[in-house]
């Protein structure tokens, strides 16, 4: 049996919380894919390639972890991959909902992957890319937000 499990998420810009949930999945599976998605419907503020050189950066002080973008079914990814997980983090109850529906959705398209919820630290909980954009957008300290790296590249971005 597979120990890889996949983390997919646009990562536009990847924080802190991201980092917690990933490094709590790292206590289970020996590795992680942390996987963006390419939504040609979305505007970002980093490409694919960008986003994916910024979790490499941020997280190359862990053990497990790959780094790889797609476009398509999660599930299909993951299969492609060898992955026989999808890992999912949950910050509020607006979350579980909405990822209760993707993993019955999933499940009902690949019933051999499963979907792992982690919950971030409490810290991390009002964190999410959207949240850091806002308040990048506006001039304001995201630091205490986003890995170093990423505070960089966004610093960059606004010049």
């Amino acid at each position: 049996m597979s120990k890889l499990a996949l983390y997919a998420g646009s990562f536009d810009p990847f924080t802190f919380g991201h980092l917690d949930v990933l490094e709590q999945a790292l206590q289970v599976f020996e590795r992680v894919c942390v996987t963006v998605a390419v939504n040609s419907g979305k505007t970002f503020v980093f490409t694919p390639q960008e986003r994916c050189a910024l979790i490499r950066e941020a997280t190359a002080h862990l053990k497990g972890v790959e780094v790889s973008f797609f476009e398509g079914l999660l599930v299909n990814h993951a299969a492609q991959i060898g992955a026989n997980a999808l890992i999912r983090g949950i910050r509020q109850m607006s979350d579980f909902d909405y990822e209760f529906r993707m993993a019955i959705a999933n499940r009902r398209l690949s019933p051999q992957i499963a979907t792992v919820v982690f919950i971030p630290n409490p810290i991390h909980l009002v964190t999410s890319s959207s949240l850091v954009r806002e308040i990048w957008h506006w001039g304001g300290d995201i630091s205490m937000y986003v890995p170093q790296v990423v505070l960089e590249a966004l610093q960059k971005k606004s010049k």
